[in-house]
């Protein structure tokens, strides 16, 4: 039995150390990327944030399966944990719409961070440069040093003009 734990220890810091590199690996890469197509600092941040992310949650996945978690046990706690996100969302109807906004914000928009916008209103436009593209609000700096924050998904539905 202590063979048996020294073997799941053993296969643990393996699968750390595999993750840790697999993580220096991907970074290195997207680093190269940015310098070779001339992608934003920032999107390449976000970009490692959510690779590191998914990295440790799987790791973190097999080293419960290494441990001897029940496959049943794991799929009800991440089906419940799914249904309980599920239902928050639901009852956040905007939150949800904003972060969908933000990844669409993210993947597929002309403007980025450091651009100055106006986002054309009937009364009243308001213009700035993008400070930040968060998940759920797009910071904007005006010229009286005033930052504004604008849910992603107003900036969706508005009439932007941009230069």
């Amino acid at each position: 039995m202590e063979f048996l734990n020294h073997f799941k220890i053993l296969e643990s810091v393996i699968i750390v150390v595999i993750a840790f590199f697999l993580r220096l690996f991907i970074t290195n890469s997207l680093k190269k990327i940015q310098t070779k197509f001339g992608f934003q600092n920032a999107r390449i941040l976000v970009t490692n944030k959510i690779i590191t992310i998914l990295i440790y949650i799987t790791t973190i996945v097999v080293i419960a399966f290494i441990w001897g978690v029940d496959e049943k046990q794991l799929l009800i706690y991440i089906s419940s944990f799914l249904t309980i996100l599920g239902i928050a969302f639901f009852a956040q109807w905007s939150i949800l719409s904003n972060i969908t906004a933000g990844i669409i914000l993210y993947i597929n928009y002309p403007v980025k961070i450091g651009d100055t916008i106006t986002i054309l209103e009937k009364d009243n436009n308001i213009t700035g440069e993008i400070r930040d593209i968060g998940a759920f609000f797009i910071t904007l700096k005006t010229k009286d040093d005033e930052f504004l924050t604008v849910p992603n998904s107003i900036i969706l539905q508005k009439n932007i003009k941009y230069k």
